[in-house]
């Protein structure tokens, strides 16, 4: 009775946090149907495709440098690597923004330097917050797949080698499946990342950009239009849904990994 006694703070925690937020929200969501079209389809629309395209890039990118320091020698690099992955990885928000917009903003010194203005690229539309995130989001992943990549034992490429396998079958056969799982929860959880990011977003862009974050902003600043009171709630029922499985995704992944980190 005693161990399960030690759960009550964590039971409670849940109930308070999670539980009661998710039914506030589900029974307050009377605008369900209405988050799929119009403004709101739009930008949950541009959501998706943000988060997307940043968890792709960032996972392709982290995984690149996390086997480039797996590859190096053991010692400043590494911990460089992973010393810095851990600040940027939670460097976000305003400051990421303003540190943005002072660099490669339309008045930025990078983008007098080099002249960025006349390759019309702008910081402030889906490519450059696209950039943005990346900024975090690569670092991140390479923390989240590094222990996977330390785990690939170099005795199983002898073993192919001793077999008769070319460094295409190794991978092919024993690399890719390994390391699927781990890349993949790795994608999944920057795809998570970037779905619910917000001030960054907000600071950079406004409402130039469509997301639900900020359509949510938006709800919350009282722009609602009469008999839509619900649609924040439903907002946000929609974006707890579709992180929901993410992370069930995540956590199947995630077990599947677990064999070849033991």
């Amino acid at each position: 009775m005693s161990k399960w006694f030690a759960l009550v703070p964590f039971v409670v925690l849940v109930g308070i946090g999670l539980v009661a937020p998710v039914a506030v929200l589900a029974t307050g969501a009377t605008s369900l149907g209405d988050t799929v079209g119009g403004a709101y389809g739009i930008a949950l629309a541009g959501s998706l495709k943000l988060s997307l395209v940043t968890a792709v890039l960032g996972a392709v990118l982290g995984t690149l440098i996390a086997q480039a320091v797996v590859k190096s020698k053991p010692g400043v690099l590494r911990k460089v690597v992973t010393t810095a992955s851990g600040v940027l990885a939670n460097f976000g928000g305003v400051p990421l923004a303003f540190a943005f917009m002072a660099t490669i903003g339309n008045a930025g010194i990078v983008t007098k330097v080099l002249g960025l203005a006349d390759t019309g690229f702008s910081l402030y539309n889906m490519v450059g917050l696209s950039v943005v995130y990346l900024y975090f989001l690569v670092p991140l992943m390479v923390l989240v797949v590094l222990p996977a990549l330390d785990a690939v034992k170099p005795q199983w490429g002898e073993a192919a080698a001793s077999l008769g396998g070319s460094r295409w079958h190794y991978w092919r056969h024993i690399g890719a499946p390994v390391l699927a799982p781990p890349v993949g929860a790795g994608a999944l959880l920057l795809f998570c990342g970037a779905f619910s990011a917000y001030a960054t977003a907000a600071a950079l862009v406004g409402g130039s950009v469509p997301l639900i974050t900020l359509q949510i902003a938006d709800v919350l600043s009282g722009n609602v239009l009469v008999g839509g009171e619900g649609i924040g709630a439903a907002l946000a029922l929609d974006m707890l849904i579709i992180v929901g499985v993410m992370m069930i995704g995540y956590w199947l992944l995630q077990r599947r990994t677990s064999r070849w980190l033991r």
